[in-house]
This record gives structure tokens, C-alpha cells and sequence, in this order.
């Protein structure tokens, strides 16, 4: 009877290990993941600036001929996805434009605005085939909405979680809808005040981190601090415009692009009020650790190490 029940339990143990995936040790399945993430902080280089301020190649050094490079160069097979994007024909040619300037000759456009487009014949085959997703600006919820949940979403995670190569870039709102806890939307004007941000669930590619955008530009330096203040095991990351991240093996990244890179670590907060206070409050912190990154730093997410460019090295 004894070992009748000891078998029972053990096959409870297994089923449950089996089908819920939030019973298991996520950071062990984080390290088995196989590809690339390419979050951008939104007005990337498409080829067509004649601004010289970043000393950046667009053909060389830009954020999106990192993206071609990673998915295998110019035969890569590229997706370009604007579902975030209130204009979205536009968006789609922009990149077609810009991919095209780097000499990529494989690229599709797939104007997904329903979950019914989402699970199409068509969008399916097409992830399938692609070396390379890339997800425009916009509105991030769009996304999460149309695709979160649907077969494309499973095929996408599939893909990212066991294919070594396969790109998922995404930039603005592409960028944000990438983390478990997805920064939705609020103010980014006000001070530090409890309410200022709205988080969502977004599409699950990165559990230990939270992505802002245009970060320097709009000055969102509060909604990611409440952020952080909300969910204290995660990372901040700030991206400014023309700037973005490859991360690798959902651990390791490398910054990109002309702009800067903010890291809120708040691990070893001392104090944090977010919780004792209602909406509308200002808020404290103390102790949080924060990191400024540019082109060629690099960060092990799970040591918090950072390996920064020598000063006499090139762009990268």
C-alpha cells in the first residue's frame, strides 16, 4: 500500500513538473534558450538621416545592420511586423526601404491586425520560414493583444527558445512588449509618483527584465524607477533612441547603436514605499544601483556584470 502511494506521488510530482511550467525553476529554463533578442529604443537609423552627430555608418554600424548580421546577413529571411503601429502600410515600407539599403533581398511584410491574421495560413508559414522577426514602434498593448496568447505567439517562443540564430528584434514598443512584465504605458513627465506607470503582461521572451523607450528623450526616468520599485527582481533597462541591445542566450548583452543605456539593479534596495502608498504619492528609493552603458558595453544579466568597452576601441 505504502509503495502504491509513493508511485501515486511521484507521478503527481511529474504531472505537475510537466504541465505547470510555473512550478519549474524558470532561470534553469532561461539558460537553455538558443536565441537572439534585439530590443531597440525606437528612431533607429533607417538610412535616410543626414544627421552626423553619432558617428555611427549606417551600412557598417547601424542598429539594423546588427539586426541583418545576426539573422545571417543578406539572405537572411526577414519578417517586419507593424501591428503596434497606427500606420502600419507606411511603417512596413520604411523598413522594406531600409533592409533593402543594406542589400537584404529576403524581406516580407506581415500586416497583422487581428488575432485571425495572427493564426493565418500565411503569418504561420511565413514565422516559420523566417531567420528574423522584427517588431515595430507603436502602441505595445496592440501587440500583446493581437498576438499574446495565439498560435503565432507559441511558434515564436518555440523558435526563440531552441533555434540558435532566430532573431526577434523589436524597436519602441516592439522592444517593451518583450519582457514578462511589459511597461504598458503612463506618465513620463511627472515626478516620482506612485500610479505613474501601467504594466501589462507582454509576449514572455525575457523573465528578469523590464524595457523603457525613447527613454532619454521623454524623460522616462520615473515610470522605470516605480517600475522596479513594483517587481524588485527585475532589471531596469533605458533605452535611448538609436540604441538597443543583443542579448544572448536570454543572459548576456551587448550594447548598440549611438545613444545610451540606463540600468536601474535595485537587488539591494534599502528602502521602497511602493507598497505602503497610495496612487498619487511621490515615492523614495535608496540604493538603487544604477548603470550607464553605450556602444560595445556588455552585461551578464545573471552575474550583474559589466565588461565596458576600452576607450580606445572602435563602434562596433
Amino acid at each position: 500500500m505504502i509503495a502504491q502511494e509513493y508511485k501515486y506521488i511521484h507521478f503527481l510530482v511529474k504531472y505537475l513538473l510537466y504541465f505547470c511550467p510555473k512550478a519549474q525553476d524558470q532561470k534553469q529554463q532561461m539558460t537553455k534558450i538558443k536565441g537572439i533578442l534585439i530590443p531597440i529604443g525606437g528612431n533607429e537609423d533607417k538610412g535616410h538621416e543626414d544627421d552626423e552627430r553619432t558617428g555611427l555608418e549606417f551600412i557598417s554600424e547601424g542598429i539594423l545592420w546588427h539586426v541583418l548580421n545576426q539573422a545571417g546577413g543578406v539572405k537572411a529571411n526577414i519578417i517586419v511586423i507593424p501591428t503596434a503601429s497606427s500606420i502600419p502600410v507606411e511603417v512596413g515600407q520604411n523598413y522594406l526601404d531600409a533592409f533593402v539599403k543594406l542589400g537584404a533581398n529576403n524581406v516580407q511584410v506581415l500586416d497583422i491586425r487581428t488575432t485571425q491574421d495572427a493564426e493565418s495560413a500565411e503569418s504561420l508559414k511565413a514565422l516559420k520560414q523566417a531567420n528574423c522577426v522584427m517588431f515595430s514602434g507603436g502602441n505595445q498593448s496592440k501587440i500583446t493583444e493581437v498576438i499574446g496568447g495565439t498560435l503565432f505567439h507559441d511558434i515564436l517562443l518555440n523558435r526563440y527558445k531552441n533555434e540558435a540564430g532566430f532573431v526577434i528584434a523589436g524597436t519602441s514598443a516592439g522592444a517593451m512588449a518583450m519582457a514578462n512584465e511589459m511597461i504598458a504605458g503612463g506618465s513620463s513627465t511627472e515626478a516620482f509618483v506612485k500610479g505613474a506607470v501601467i504594466m501589462r503582461k507582454g509576449l514572455e521572451l525575457i523573465p528578469e527584465l523590464t524595457i523603457d523607450t525613447h527613454f532619454i528623450k521623454r524623460g522616462r526616468f520615473g515610470r522605470l524607477a516605480e517600475a522596479v520599485a513594483k517587481h524588485p527582481t527585475l532589471l531596469g533597462i533605458g533605452l535611448a533612441e538609436d540604441t538597443g541591445l543583443i542579448i544572448k542566450n536570454c543572459n548576456t548583452f551587448e550594447v548598440i547603436g549611438s545613444g545610451m543605456v540606463i540600468i536601474f539593479d535595485p537587488r539591494n534596495l534599502k528602502h521602497n514605499n511602493e507598497k505602503i502608498l497610495q496612487e498619487g504619492t511621490p515615492m523614495s528609493l535608496t540604493n538603487l544601483k544604477t548603470h550607464v552603458l553605450a556602444n560595445g558595453d556588455r552585461f551578464n544579466i545573471k552575474k550583474k556584470k559589466i565588461k565596458v568597452l576600452p576607450l580606445q576601441a572602435p563602434f562596433v
